[in-house]
């Protein structure tokens, strides 16, 4: 299988585009090129099921005699899936073979990209139940990050975050409840894009907390992003929280919040910190920087796991848990059975404190276009996790559990490595329906050019290199 020590991306879906349309590529390259990555790795925790490789070619294939084939978004772009979401004729086991089912409907989300052009793979693995931030909860390969050195991949999302950082598609479609989109991507090196909740529907998605979740995608750049995001967003009626996307960054200069740096939790982690801090040090001497208070989001964070919104999972999977307990991983079964002992007085105390905490949150947007944290303020290796489960995984959520709470969107982007090798990540937040203004600040970070075609106006002339002993 081999150690990687850290990200070895593949092309990006413009470079595979431009191989395709100019033939020195073609879709059915393309698609064995990914299987034979793919069969390379062997099992390595990262895919659940893969479309085996004759089949593959033959889908590749087929999306090659599609009428005006080479004008579609993503003509022959290959991409996994998270095995939480539907695609029809595909188990979806999330991660628990006692509950898999053969789909009989493609999720909207995923039948988008197909309609696009995009190539099927597979399912990656994840999280049993989509319960977790660390990838050990599964009773297949447990996968480990591309960073070597034992550590976490990082869930739910893991195979989804791996299958890109591995280099095998360009992009994957993940989900993210409290953080399962960002905390994969962070500790693989790739883009973690957890868009405001509504704008891609959840219809065929096997919900954890139905209030709260949302389908996301990793990639390797911010163009990636753009490129699906646009072909995913879109409204659903089949879906009651669908809504429209918000407006196009104008490309007036952003006001970036940070936290008081007092406020910042590492969790002993120094080499985390000292990267972190430089980071910081370079983005406010080159962009409008505010001080804010993480207080508000902290407190609405402890909610998730510490009130009411755990018992949310039963709804979906309770049936299952009193049926056939010993099919679940001991410690997802744990933190179902947390949830038995809310009541509905329970429930509506916290839904009041967390409005409370949403008309803060609600305020300090006044001031600030986007929020930059850290995604995670330390890693874990496997046995780390293993022998603390829920301790290692709150602390991998401190800056994550809240986004959904509070009706964020995040984009987790890799911004270098700590002195000992280790990914470094930060989340660029802002409010629902701010998706484009927190894309632009991302990739001005990553020193990535924008398409003009995305923006009503040419970007803001901002660049935030990465020194190099940091990338």
């Amino acid at each position: 299988m081999g150690v990687v020590s850290g990200p070895n991306l593949g092309p990006s879906i413009a470079e595979i585009l431009d191989s395709h349309a100019g033939g020195t590529g073609s879709p059915t390259k393309t698609a064995a090129r990914v299987a034979d990555a793919i069969a390379a790795r062997g099992d390595d925790g990262t895919w659940l099921s893969t479309v085996p490789r004759e089949d593959l070619l033959a889908a590749a294939a087929e999306i090659e005699r599609r009428p005006d084939a080479r004008t579609l978004p993503l003509y022959g772009v290959p991409f996994g899936v998270k095995d939480s979401i539907d695609v029809a004729g595909v188990p979806t086991t999330l991660s628990c073979p006692d509950y898999s089912y053969i789909a009989t409907h493609t999720a909207p989300a995923v039948q988008h990209l197909l309609d696009a052009g995009a190539l099927y793979v597979g399912k990656t693995n994840l999280d049993q139940f989509a319960t977790g931030l660390n990838g050990t909860r599964t009773p297949y390969t447990v996968p480990r990050s591309v960073f070597g050195g034992d550590m976490i991949s990082g869930g739910s999302s893991s195979g989804s975050a791996l299958a890109v950082a591995l280099g095998q598609v360009p992009f994957a479609v993940a989900t993210d409840t409290a953080g399962s989109g960002r905390v994969p991507a962070a500790l693989n090196g790739v883009i973690g894009f957890k868009p405001s909740r509504g704008l891609i529907s959840t219809v065929g998605l096997v919900p954890a907390c139905k209030s709260l979740d949302c389908i996301t995608m990793m990639a390797s750049c911010i163009d990636d992003v753009d490129r699906v995001f646009d072909v995913m967003a879109a409204r659903d009626d089949a879906d009651p929280w669908s809504r429209d996307r918000g407006p196009r960054h104008s490309g007036h200069p952003l006001t970036v919040g940070l936290p008081a740096v007092d406020e910042l939790e590492f969790f002993g982690d120094d080499d985390m910190r000292r990267a972190h801090l430089a980071f910081r040090e370079r983005l406010t001497g080159q962009a409008d920087t505010v001080e804010v208070s993480l207080a508000p989001f902290l407190a609405a964070g402890e909610l998730l796991y510490q009130g009411p919104w755990v018992a949310e999972r039963l709804v979906v999977f309770g049936e299952f848990l009193a049926a056939q307990p010993d099919s679940i991983h001991p410690v997802v079964r744990d933190i179902l059975r947390s949830g038995e002992k809310y009541s509905a007085v329970d429930a509506f105390a916290a839904l009041q404190r967390l409005q409370e905490l949403r008309a803060q949150v609600g305020r300090v947007w006044r001031d600030i276009d986007v929020l930059v944290v850290p995604t995670i303020g330390t890693t874990f290796t496997v046995d780390e996790v293993v022998a603390a489960p829920i301790a290692t995984n709150t602390t991998l959520g401190h800056y994550t559990h809240f986004g959904n709470l509070l009706d964020l969107l995040g984009v987790a982007i890799p911004v270098g490595t700590t002195t000992g090798g280790r990914p470094h990540s930060v989340t660029v937040l802002s409010a629902a329906q701010r998706d484009d203004a927190a894309l632009h600040l991302a990739a001005r970070i990553l020193d990535e050019p924008r398409e003009a075609t995305r923006l009503d106006t040419p970007a803001a002339d901002l660049t935030f290199a990465v020194p190099e002993e940091h990338s």
